[in-house]
C-alpha cells in the first residue's frame, strides 16, 4: 500500500475492537494476567498499552523500522536515544540543531561524562574530522533547525558505521511523508511528534524508531526502566493526526515554497533559507532525499538588527508568536531569543544562528493571506 493509505489503516484492526473504525482509548493502568508468572500481551501500562501500541505500530511501518516507542515529549524521546550511551562516550552533533538537543547534550549528558563536538552536518568532511575513537553516536537533523541545512544521510550513515557509531536522525521537520532516514542507512529516527505527526498543537509526544532489532530492544528496555511513556489520550490524538500527515505536508510545503520565493525578492530581506529554492546549497540533494517537496519550515534574515527582527515577530496578526512548528496554524519566532536561546551564544555566532534570523512554520492558511501578514509586519517594523 502507498504511504497515505498506510498512515490511515496501519496499526488498527476494527475486528479486534467491536468494529470501531478508530482505535479505542484504553485508560487502564494495569491488565489482568492469565496466571501468576504467566504474562498476557499487556501487563502494566508503562511497559505497553493497546492505544500506545497502535500508534507505535503505525510509526514503525511509516518509517520502515522494526519497532517504535512513543514518549511523553520529543525531548523524552531524544533522552531515550542518548541513554544508549555510556560514561566516556562521545557524540558528534550536527550544529544546525534544535536548541533543546544542544542543551540536553551540553548541560545534562555532560554530567555522565558524555562529551559532544559540534560540526556542520551538511559537510561530511567536518563530521569525519569530529569523530574520535570513543564516538558512539552521530546526531543530525534531516532538515536542520533553524538554518534549513540538508545532510547527506546515506553518506553519514556509512561514515558512522565505519567508525563503529550509530547514526540518529531527528526527522521532525521533514516527517516520514518526505524523508525516511532508516531507508538510507540511519539506525534511529526521532520525532518531536508534537509537530507534524500530531499536527494540531494539542498533543505533546515523541517517537523513536529503530532499524535493527538489537537497537530497538535496548530502546524498549530503557524506556520501560525509566518510564517516560506517552499516555493513552495523547496516543489517540497522535494516531488521529498521522492519518492526515501526507496531505498536510503536501499543502504546507507548497505554501512554504511560495512564501520563500516572495521573501527572496523582498527589498528588506537579506537572505532566505529554504531547501526548495534553487540557490540553496543542498537543493539537488534535497530533491533526491525528499522527492520534490521541501517541508513547511523556512527562515530568513532581515536587513537590520536584533530589535528589528524582534519587532517583526511581534507585529504579525496571522502568524502566532510561539516556539513550535508543524501544525495547521502558522507560527513565527526569533530563534536567538526563543527556540535557540539555550544554544551557547558563542556557538550561535560560530555557526550562523544570527540575531536577525526569523523562523516561519507555514500552516494551512491561504499563502496569500500569510504573505500579506508578513508584508505588513516587515513594512511596519
Amino acid at each position: 500500500m502507498k504511504f497515505r493509505t498506510r498512515s490511515i489503516h496501519t496499526g488498527h484492526d476494527p475486528s479486534q475492537a467491536k468494529g470501531a473504525v478508530v482505535p479505542p482509548i484504553y485508560l487502564a493502568s494495569t491488565f489482568l494476567q492469565p496466571g501468576a508468572g504467566t504474562w498476557g500481551e499487556f501487563d502494566y501500562s508503562r511497559s505497553g498499552s493497546p492505544t500506545r501500541g497502535s500508534v507505535e505500530m503505525t510509526m514503525a511501518d511509516l518509517e520502515g523500522g522494526v519497532g517504535a516507542r512513543a514518549y511523553a515529549s520529543g525531548m523524552a524521546a531524544t533522552h531515550g536515544a542518548l541513554m544508549l550511551l555510556r560514561a566516556g562516550d562521545h557524540v558528534v552533533l550536527g550544529s544546525d540543531c534544535y536548541g533543546g538537543t544542544y542543551r540536553l547534550l551540553h548541560r545534562v549528558c555532560d554530567r555522565w561524562n558524555i562529551t559532544t563536538t559540534l560540526a556542520p552536518a551538511d559537510q561530511p568532511d567536518s563530521i569525519a574530522q569530529a569523530i574520535r575513537s570513543n564516538t558512539k553516536m552521530i546526531w543530525i537533523e534531516s532538515i536542520g533547525n533553524p538554518l534549513m541545512s540538508i545532510p547527506d544521510i546515506a553518506k553519514l550513515a556509512d561514515l558512522a558505521h565505519r567508525s563503529g557509531a550509530l547514526l540518529a536522525v531527528d526527522n521532525t521537520l521533514a516527517s516520514p511523508a518526505l524523508v525516511r532516514p532508516l531507508e538510507m542507512g540511519a539506525d534511529i529516527v526521532m520525532h518531536s511528534a508534537t509537530k507534524y505527526l500530531g499536527g494540531h498543537s494539542d498533543c505533546l509526544a515523541g517517537i523513536l524508531v529503530a532499524r535493527e532489532k538489537a537497537v530497538f530492544d535496548e530502546i524498549a528496555f530503557v524506556q520501560n526502566a525509566t518510564g517516560g511513556v506517552l499516555g493513552p489520550l495523547e496516543s489517540f490524538l497522535l494516531g488521529r493526526g498521522i492519518k492526515t500527515l501526507e496531505l498536510r505536508m503536501r499543502e504546507q510545503s507548497k505554501s512554504a515554497l511560495e512564501i520563500a520565493k516572495w521573501l527572496k525578492q523582498h527589498p528588506r530581506v537579506s537572505l532566505v533559507r529554504y531547501p526548495g529554492l534553487e540557490d540553496h546549497p543542498q537543493h539537488t540533494l534535497a530533491q533526491q532525499q525528499m522527492g520534490g517537496l521541501f517541508g513547511a519550515v523556512l527562515s530568513f534574515e532581515i536587513d537590520g538588527d536584533f530589535q528589528l527582527a524582534k519587532r517583526i515577530c511581534e507585529s504579525t496578526k496571522l502568524f502566532g508568536l510561539a516556539v513550535s512548528l508543524g501544525a495547521v496554524e502558522s507560527l513565527i519566532s526569533q530563534p536567538a531569543s526563543m527556540s535557540h536561546a539555550s544554544y551557547g551564544a558563542e556557538d550561535r555566532k560560530r555557526f550562523g544562528i544570527n540575531d536577525t534570523l526569523i523562523r516561519l512554520s507555514i500552516g494551512l492558511e491561504d499563502p496569500q493571506d500569510l504573505i500579506a501578514d508578513l508584508d505588513q509586519a516587515i513594512q511596519g517594523a
